[in-house]
């Protein structure tokens, strides 16, 4: 998970840099984690791009968190530059050391140090859930890069919205529930419209990724197999239901 901007940047990055700091066995396990999920956001990315006049060039990743993300999108062919900007210190260390990133820049989580238009493609990729106020992100990405692939999970549902969920939302740090019309409505507000979109609810290996027990593991594939199920045959009852990721390719009006 990438270190989320906003303002309140400094907390946020705290929390990010002992998340980074870990260890042995467990940064193995995280790191392979971080990679699941990059391979899960980069297949969203790819989709949704081939809605362009032609492809980005010229990358930037807002929240890069490790670059995890852009080293598997150069690993696909996507973008000549990669570039990626994040508040944590510990996490750009990371990103630095990838040799598919070509900047790995730190930012106060507001401004971004480039000129207008400066990258083909801009991603947000589940970071705008993390930020107090999502709207000033969008548009300070917008500004830089002239497309945007945003990028969060769908939580305002019915399984979301139980005590525990919210308790597992507020350990890593969700502060916006999102619904589909809540993400037009921000991009609307930054003056930005959705030309393609991709929900999902995710790959069996993402769901039993941390089942330990034969028991979890058969949890995990009944989760998979009926959120599937159900998302093909009434994809919107679906988002009402039971949580989605969600990414849209945004462009300006």
């Amino acid at each position: 998970m990438p270190a989320a901007p906003g303002s309140g940047s400094n907390e946020q990055r705290d929390v990010y840099e002992r998340q980074y700091s870990a260890q042995g066995d467990d940064a193995r396990r995280y790191g392979a984690w971080r990679a699941l999920c990059a391979a899960n956001k980069a297949d969203h990315v790819v989709e949704l791009i081939a809605a362009l006049p032609g492809p980005p060039r010229t990358l930037a990743e807002v929240g890069c968190g490790d670059g995890v993300l852009l080293a598997e999108l150069a690993r696909r062919g996507i973008g000549q530059a990669r570039h990626g900007f994040d508040i944590s210190e510990r996490a750009l260390a990371y990103a630095a050391g990838r040799p598919e990133i070509d900047v790995a820049e730190r930012f106060d989580g507001a401004a971004l140090p480039v000129a207008d238009g400066a990258y083909d493609l801009g991603i947000l990729a589940h970071v705008l859930e993390h930020v107090p106020d999502p709207l000033p992100l969008l548009r300070e990405t917008a500004r830089a890069c002239r497309a945007v692939v945003v990028e969060v999970p769908l939580e305002s549902n019915i399984s979301a919205s139980r005590p525990v969920a919210q308790a597992g939302r507020d350990a890593i740090g969700h502060l916006h529930r999102f619904s589909r019309d809540g993400v037009a409505e921000l991009a609307a507000d930054a003056g930005l419209g959705i030309v393609a979109d991709v929900a999902d609810p995710l790959p069996l290996a993402i769901h039993s990724f941390f089942a330990e027990t034969p028991k979890d593991r058969a949890k995990a594939l009944a989760k998979s197999t009926a959120r599937r199920a159900a998302f093909t045959v009434a994809p919107r009852w679906a988002e009402r239901t039971f949580t989605l990721h969600y990414a849209a390719l945004l462009l300006p009006r």
